[in-house]
């Protein structure tokens, strides 16, 4: 048996590295009072709008059912919510949402719902320390763990194999039950705000497993992200900023969204400024502007007016909310993006507007699974969860969706999980000696391969690739060409070679990666 740092028996194990560095940049949790205008009907019928009515209507109908109870549940476990005078949660206007929606901890949500269940772990640890006098009994976080492969017993999950990114040891996981929930694949992007974990892993891991993707070719890139100074290009301006009352202008100083507006949308968002100012006093009596059209629309119509030669000096455009709100409403109400732009840009956006464009932000496609328990289709034991599933968005997530995705669902994994394994009683499948080897050989393949291929430089180039061919807008041509281009890395790929120790190496983590890049790459 190949070596490895011991083999641990567990009822599920979530796979992957959570995406901390997105999660703190999302602001806001859809919630609805299941009654009144802004019931789950309401909030169902946004969502399938705004994925063009591709979303799996199941999951879109669950997904606003169960929202507001997983809110509720956070609120018991501790977190807090931005209140309104009278005591209710703060509710935020979000791009496809037809009412303020969005339960939100200033534009930091995410932060304080990593925090939430960070608390509720060790409270649950404590709890079964006093109980069993073991704190790890039934619930062991594993940081800074790479998972590579699933392994099956036939046609069913009998465990998983990994490795400790800093030592490099490798792990087994004997486990009938596998929870995927891995986020997302920006990294495969040049321009992303995504952190360095989105290489795609659980779509990669679900798919060589036996298991189907879909709408795969659905990426969202929200509109906003900064454009400058390069080096933090891609990283996200939070809708918030226009769920306030930011406006968007060209180079001519024009608030071009209204030029923008779908069809399907006209009866929902005014047309004209005056309405559209109006609608921030008197939401009752005038229709939304258009700067909070869902995020698809608002991203296009920036890609076009740049592509028209009406954008700003570095190719984006002006999103302003300086003329909208006093400068210690905005400080208050959005301090992460007044001390990012302060701090990476030198732009105080209490009084200058900002630079922004499309960055790659989440992938509406995923594995393939079961609404009501998220299991995945065709692999018996594999369950998946948030970004990594695919179904729910349609073509395009609306703001806010993805935090609430992952609470619905997550919990749906869990429950589905424990059920399928609670029903195999004795008849476990079984980790074969057969599959270890597998495992550990492709884990260790950039170590014994022959070849001189650098990682950084193929990662750089796959990059490019999907950037300038698999972007906003794309044509035949130029995805035949991206398809032959990357087939053409792959080949490198295989030549990839690390150097140094299995101790934290970065080029040995990004070698593996890249199989799990290119593949998600070709599936878009």
């Amino acid at each position: 048996m190949p070596p490895c740092s011991g083999s641990i028996r567990l009822l599920a194990i979530l796979a992957g590295t959570p995406l901390a560095g997105d999660l703190e940049t999302s602001p806001s949790i859809p919630l609805d009072t299941n009654c009144g205008a802004g019931g789950w009907k309401v909030h169902f019928r946004d969502t399938m709008r705004g994925g063009k009515f591709l979303n799996n209507w199941r999951m879109a109908e669950l997904h606003a059912k169960e929202s507001p109870d997983r809110i509720w549940e956070l609120e018991t476990w501790g977190a807090l919510f931005d209140r309104t005078k009278d005591g209710r949660i703060s509710q935020r206007n979000f791009g496809g949402h037809e009412y303020p929606r969005l339960a939100h901890v200033g534009d930091r949500t995410g932060l304080e719902l990593i925090r939430t269940m960070q608390q509720k772990i060790v409270s649950m640890q404590q709890a079964d320390s006093k109980e069993h006098g073991d704190a790890e009994k039934y619930l062991k976080v594993f940081a800074e763990l790479t998972i590579t492969e699933i392994l099956k017993d036939g046609d069913k999950v009998s465990g998983c194999y990994g490795y400790w990114r800093e030592t490099g040891d490798e792990v087994l996981f004997e486990s009938p039950a596998v929870v995927l929930a891995t986020g997302g694949i920006g990294k495969s992007f040049k321009i992303t705000s995504n952190s360095w974990e989105g290489t795609g892993d659980g779509h990669a891991l679900a798919l060589k497993a036996g298991s189907a993707l879909v709408d795969m070719e659905f990426v969202q890139f929200h509109p906003t992200g900064m454009v400058w100074p390069p080096s933090v290009r891609g990283i996200l301006v939070t809708e918030s900023v226009r769920g306030d009352g930011g406006v968007l202008t060209n180079s001519e100083g024009k608030r071009f969204m209204f030029n923008y507006i779908p069809e399907v949308f006209k009866d929902k968002y005014a047309d004209n400024e005056a309405e559209a100012d109006r609608w921030y006093k008197d939401q009752n009596n005038n229709r939304r502007p258009p700067e909070l059209l869902p995020r698809d629309e608002v991203a296009r119509a920036i890609n076009s007016e740049v592509k028209a030669g009406r954008g700003s000096p570095r190719g984006g455009v002006y999103l302003d909310v300086s003329k909208r709100l006093p400068a210690e409403e905005i400080r208050r109400r959005l301090p992460s993006m007044w001390h990012q732009f302060k701090e990476l840009a030198d732009v105080d956006i209490t009084e200058q507007p900002m630079e922004v464009g499309p960055t790659c932000h989440y992938v509406m496609g995923g594995v393939k699974v079961d609404p009501d328990t998220a299991a995945a289709y065709q692999v018996p034991g594999l369950f998946a969860a948030g970004e990594v599933a695919g179904g729910m968005h349609g073509s395009n997530r609306l703001g806010g969706n993805s935090l609430s995705d992952l609470l619905v669902f997550g919990r749906r994994a869990g429950a589905g999980a424990a059920e399928y394994v609670k029903k195999l009683a004795s008849n476990r499948p079984s980790v074969s000696d057969k599959e270890i080897a597998r495992a550990h050989n492709h884990l260790n393949e950039p170590f014994t391969r022959d070849g001189s291929e650098n990682p950084y430089a193929l990662h750089d180039e796959l990059q490019n690739v999907t950037q300038d061919l698999v972007g906003i807008i794309r044509n035949e041509k130029e995805l035949i060409d991206a398809l032959m281009k990357l087939e053409s890395i792959r080949q490198r790929a295989a030549k990839v070679k690390a150097t140094g120790g299995r101790a934290f190496n970065p080029g040995f983590h990004l070698a593996l990666d890249l199989e799990n890049m290119l593949l998600v790459s070709e599936s878009i």
